[in-house]
């Protein structure tokens, strides 16, 4: 379960095991976790997060949507 930032509590993340879906992130804050798709950055599902706490999230995936996709790639492509 590769780190990718932790921003104002946020932890990004992707799992090892999900590289044949398309480029996306998880993030956790406290007891909510969402799955961002990256391109273009989008909510795929959201697990107790509240609105508040989506809207920051959102803000955290977009400002960084560069480093998640170097992160992805980078990582994935390593697996091959």
């Amino acid at each position: 379960m590769p780190t990718i930032l932790i921003q104002d509590g946020f932890r990004l993340f992707f799992y090892a095991n999900e590289g044949s879906e398309p480029a996306h992130v998880h993030v956790q804050y406290q007891a909510g976790v969402v799955k961002f798709w990256i391109t273009p950055v989008a909510v795929a599902d959201n697990k107790g997060m509240s609105a508040k706490d989506l809207k920051n999230a959102f803000a955290i995936v977009k400002q960084n949507e560069q480093l998640i996709k170097e992160k992805w790639n980078e990582f994935f492509s390593a697996k091959k």
